[in-house]
């Protein structure tokens, strides 16, 4: 009977698992179709969102599209018009200078007619002169050439008489300026003197060993030498000149920067672009150490104290930088001396005359208001250092671009006029090559985005680094297109030049 109990439970206990399963499949159905409805609802959301923001930029690069391109239309209805305006002008010009040559093609025939009337004239009137000489002889009973002598002995005797007279007076004057006449005289004893020259060259000269260090400085794929020259600034050549790698760059600094870094490097024999990196801002730094020690030297040397820091640091720095080709620390110690011979023989301070001397280019290193002449610029650096005013004016007059108010300021011009008026002194044709370069670095600097610009290759190519993040490779194509074209309207150059934009992505990580 109990076996009867046992399988009607275990009946129930199917028929209610059966149950269970049944409503859990049916649920679930339900949650699982509810679930998707919900998915695919969404999905097509997202998708009606995606194609209106497709759409939206399609809209918006499409107007853009259209706006350079009506752009360039109109610039091109511009020059079109430019053109023809152009065109009409030279045809009035040629008109009028038609009309100009027909003039004088008269002219010249009405000229050419009272020519021949006044040589007519002449011969008739050297008839009559020859005639009336006649006359007056047989009425003077002279000759002719007796008149002639008698005349011009008694000019002789006026003559002498006005002479005498102005050598009198001119003794008289001599005697009132006679100080005057010895400020002249000493001037032009110091301009007649002779120094050395100073010229710098635009190429520095790196001595190798062997061609294996050549190897390593370019490293593989030419790694080493690309990071060097973003570092420095400078083109580093290396052809097939024996034990020598050539340094070029207009600007001394960068060429004494590089190559003590590739001394430094070459000497720890460890060269890849970290290195590189780290030991050029370490040069640059005791460059800087050095150019301090410079202007203390040369203060020293001249006798001049209580100079700023400032100052110093730029006097320093004169001995990296050249005018006209004539180095322009050589150039100011040379003007302090002369201004300070000149001083003394005058009788004015001697120390306040050197002082101006050295100080008068001052304003040639300085990289603040590039607009300013480099004499008003320097007037205010030393105004800013508390120098007296006397000193001021001295170094802001000495191109007559300020009114000069100190007894100092014609020395300082005079001086500077006297050093670079010597023989072989100057180069004229660096300073304006030197603006060139330094015009096209600045115009690829004005670019956002831009980190450094370096004129290499004397002029004829110019690179570019950029900011990876700043720039896309998409922008630095179009960045180096905008350059060429903006040097090509607006600056002169010879031949062409290359601009290369560059633009490094690196990934650092550090391992702790």
């Amino acid at each position: 009977m109990w076996y009867l109990y046992i399988l009607a439970a275990a009946g129930g206990a199917v028929v209610a698992l059966a149950a269970y399963i049944l409503i859990s499949r049916t649920v679930f159905k339900d949650r699982r179709k509810a679930v998707i409805e919900k998915a695919e609802l969404e999905g097509e959301n997202i998708k009606q969102q995606k194609i209106l923001q497709a759409k939206e930029r399609f809209l918006q690069l499409k107007s853009e599209h259209e706006a350079h391109v009506n752009q360039k239309n109109n610039e091109l209805r511009d020059r079109e018009n430019d053109i023809k305006s152009r065109e009409g002008q030279l045809r009035e010009q040629a008109s009028e200078l038609g009309k100009r040559q027909h003039d004088l093609d008269s002219q010249k025939g009405q000229l050419n007619a009272q020519k021949s009337v006044l040589e007519a004239k002449m011969e008739e009137c050297e008839k009559l002169t020859a005639q009336v000489n006649k006359e007056l002889e047989s009425v003077a009973g002279m000759s002719a050439q007796d008149a002639k002598n008698l005349l011009i002995e008694n000019m002789k005797a006026e003559a002498r008489t006005e002479a005498q007279a102005y050598i009198n007076d001119t003794i008289d004057e001599a005697r009132l300026n006679a100080a005057k006449e010895a400020k002249r005289i000493v001037i032009n004893t110091i301009q007649r003197t002779a120094t050395e020259t100073a010229i710098e060259n635009a190429v520095t000269s790196f001595p190798i060993d062997n061609d294996e260090i050549k190897g390593r400085i370019i490293g593989r794929e030419g790694r080493n030498i690309r990071a060097l020259e973003a570092a420095t600034g400078v083109e580093i050549v290396v052809d097939d000149t024996p034990d020598a790698i050539l340094l070029s760059a207009f600007d001394p600094v960068r060429r004494e920067v590089a190559r003590l870094a590739l001394h430094q490097l070459v000497v720890d024999g460890r060269i890849h672009p970290a290195r590189i990196e780290e030991v050029v801002a370490k040069v640059r730094k005791q460059l800087e150490e050095e150019i301090l020690e410079t202007g203390k030297r040369t203060c020293i040397d001249l006798g001049i104290h209580g100079m700023s820091m400032e100052l110093v640091r730029m006097i320093g720095r004169m001995k990296y930088r050249s005018s006209y080709g004539q180095n322009l620390l050589h150039h100011s110690r040379e003007v302090a001396n002369i201004c300070a011979i000149m001083a003394s023989e005058l009788g004015l301070n001697p120390k306040a005359a050197k002082r101006a001397g050295l100080l008068h280019d001052i304003g040639k290193v300085s990289e603040e208001d590039p607009e300013l002449p480099h004499a008003l610029l320097g007037a205010k650096l030393a105004e800013q250092c508390k120098e007296r005013p006397e000193i001021v004016n001295a170094i802001g007059s000495h191109h007559e671009e300020m009114e000069m108010t100190s007894l100092i300021a014609p020395l300082v011009l005079v001086g500077d006029a006297i050093s670079g008026a010597r023989p072989g002194a100057r180069r004229e044709v660096i300073e304006s090559y030197i603006k060139r370069l330094k015009g096209m670095e600045d115009l690829a600097a004005s670019y956002p985005g831009v980190d450094k610009s370096y004129a290499i290759q004397a002029g004829r190519e110019l690179r570019v680094i950029v900011g990876a993040e700043d720039v896309s490779d998409e922008q630095a194509a179009t960045l180096s297109t905008d350059i060429a074209q903006r040097i090509q309207e607006e600056m002169t150059y010879p031949g062409q030049v290359k601009i290369t934009v560059i633009r490094e992505t690196r990934s650092v990580a550090y391992a702790k």
